[in-house]
């Protein structure tokens, strides 16, 4: 269900084009900075006396680490170890919101549901609840500023000013997402337009990605353990906060086993836009199992498409050519910015 506050939203500073994608027009001073509608994400409202004890039972990063200047990713995950949904976790007074792709909130929500059982909480959809826009640019912090609303300093942090919150989001053009109702943020949008260049869902797509900054969608649901998409490496899995769904498996694979696969920021040529969950293949591997997936990906330009891709490590570090498909182009791998540790 498209999420009703887009309509309006975009009345008078923009329209909504036969593909559902919100256009803007250009605005009406010199910008860096860009303007995103974030309806693409879905939001999920976990509230009662038990909420916080229930998601501590549930996802792999320490919800007791939240608080109201920090937010975290962190993932739900199968019996096998198995990423269902990747979230960014926040809580804003005595509410936690799961933020992830629009697509996995209805089957979140069933799913968390079965683990309830007596415990006092409720979970809901709370799409139109908090309004999501984005604004990214290197003069991002001052338009905010000049709104009066505060901006975290550091990576996933978290400000309030009145009934708007703001997240600063990593990578290295400065982000924030802005959650609030509808009219604190309807009012904040109509100040910005003129002020910020329009951008869209795949604009913000593309810097989540040259940020190393993963997302689990329909077709890659059950398909990464954590560790492959650096959950461990950007605030998204504790080894220290005890059980969870999926833990035994997530927690033997950091201390008595090894990583074989990792993701990797890529980029490659083709004319059609590579897909989540689209298999790569490696000439030399000796893997049984699949050589590695595309995480996500976004265009570039005319032909060429940045990629987050989860591939074989021992592939990688022998320099073998990593390929979309048994015979596509090959693909341009190198370490996310955050780096591995050595």
């Amino acid at each position: 269900m498209m999420h009703q506050w887009r309509d309006v939203l975009t009345a008078g500073t923009g329209s909504i084009d036969a593909a559902g994608r919100v256009q803007f027009p250009e605005p009406t001073t010199p910008t860096d900075c860009r303007l995103f509608d974030l309806s693409h994400l879905g939001l999920i409202a976990a509230r009662g006396a038990d909420a916080a004890n229930f998601l501590q039972g549930q996802l792999t990063n320490d919800v007791r680490e939240l608080s109201a200047s920090h937010t975290q990713l962190s993932a739900h995950c199968s019996q096998k170890g198995r990423i269902l949904t990747l979230f960014r976790v926040l809580r804003l007074g005595e509410t936690l919101y799961l933020q992830t792709p629009l697509e996995r909130v209805a089957e979140t929500i069933q799913r968390l549901s079965r683990f309830i059982l007596r415990a006092k909480v409720s979970l809901s959809d709370a799409g139109n609840e908090l309004i999501r826009i984005g604004l990214a640019g290197a003069t991002a912090a001052e338009l905010l500023a000049a709104q009066g609303l505060p901006t975290p300093e550091r990576d996933n942090g978290l400000a309030q000013s009145g009934e708007i919150a703001v997240i600063r989001i990593p990578g290295a053009t400065p982000r924030f997402e802005l959650l609030g109702p509808f009219e604190p943020l309807r009012r904040l949008w109509e100040v910005l337009a003129p002020q910020a260049a329009p951008a869209n869902a795949v604009d913000w797509t593309r810097l989540d990605i040259q940020a190393g900054l993963p997302n689990v969608y329909q077709r890659t649901v059950e398909t990464f353990v954590p560790q492959m998409l650096n959950l461990q490496l950007i605030d998204g899995l504790s080894f220290n906060k005890g059980c969870y769904t999926g833990q035994e498996v997530v927690a033997r694979m950091q201390f008595l086993g090894k990583l074989k696969r990792r993701m990797y920021l890529a980029e490659v040529e083709r004319e059609a836009p590579p897909e989540p969950g689209e298999e790569l293949s490696a000439a030399s591997s000796t893997s049984q199992q699949t050589d590695g997936w595309v995480v996500d990906s976004a265009p570039l330009g005319e032909r060429r498409h940045v990629l987050l891709v989860v591939a074989e490590i021992a592939a990688v570090d022998r320099g073998d050519e990593i390929r979309l498909g048994v015979a596509g182009p090959v693909l341009s791998l190198r370490e996310p910015p955050y780096g591995f540790p050595a």
